[in-house]
């Protein structure tokens, strides 16, 4: 095993998807109404455009695929919008921290294996700005620099559950899918990568499991049934 690849939401991050989501919407919307957003139309656009990412067939980043979608919503003068945007990322998406829980193991299972020459990467839903995905980061109790890589609606050009995704990481970091471990919460999502050829495990405790797909034939468990795991990968 030569690098581990980790899930954020739900994974290093402990949290509720719909509380977070919830909390979301709910900020966002309230800081971009004075700017003449009505709440519902806004939230139904970001919708649409983190669908047109998650359906992103890769000839451009999925930051352009977002605003391109967005902006074919409400019209062109929405990207003189995008600071606006990004400030809420520094203000008032800070309070969704909140909702989040926190398990020092996150932070203690990455340094575990740095220590040990295994290269790490963050391979997190790249729907949202770096902004937002380096704050979820430090929620973590972690730093950016943690990890050699991280995904971000800018850096990359697919979404999971796409297959594209994981070839793109391993692309960028020079990797085996066969060298690597893919550590998720999400079956869906996050299990795929399993079908490229990569191990997998799934972190049970904010199991997200949309289809009851049998998770009987995945290795899973805490952050205890994972480290366990790791260390015999690496022998």
């Amino acid at each position: 095993m030569k690098a581990v690849l980790f899930d954020l939401d739900g994974t290093l991050l402990p949290m509720d998807q719909d509380q977070f989501t919830g909390a979301y919407f709910k900020g966002i919307a309230a800081h971009l109404a004075p700017y003449g957003y009505d709440p519902k139309q806004l939230i139904d656009g970001i919708w649409t455009g983190t669908m047109a990412m998650i359906k992103n067939p890769g000839e451009q980043t999925n930051e352009a695929v977002f605003w391109q979608t967005f902006a074919s919503i409400f019209g062109e003068h929405v990207r003189e919008d995008e600071p606006r945007f990004a400030e809420f990322y520094r203000t008032g998406f800070q309070k969704v921290r909140e909702i989040c829980g926190f398990d020092t193991r996150a932070a203690e299972i990455i340094r575990w294996l740095k220590a040990r020459g295994v290269r790490v990467a963050l391979a997190t839903n790249p729907i949202f700005p770096s902004i937002a995905t380096e704050s979820r980061i430090r929620w973590a109790g972690l730093e950016p620099e943690d990890f050699e890589l991280y995904t971000t609606y800018e850096n990359i050009n697919s979404c999971k559950p796409n297959p594209a995704y994981y070839r793109e990481i391993l692309a960028r970091m020079g990797l085996k899918a066969e060298d690597c471990v893919m550590v998720g919460n999400d079956v869906g999502d996050d299990m795929v990568a399993k079908d490229l050829g990569m191990q997998v495990f799934l972190l049970t405790d904010c199991l997200i499991n949309r289809k009851n797909d049998d998770i009987s034939v995945y290795p899973q468990g805490g952050f205890d049934e994972l480290r366990a795991f790791l260390a015999e990968q690496i022998g």
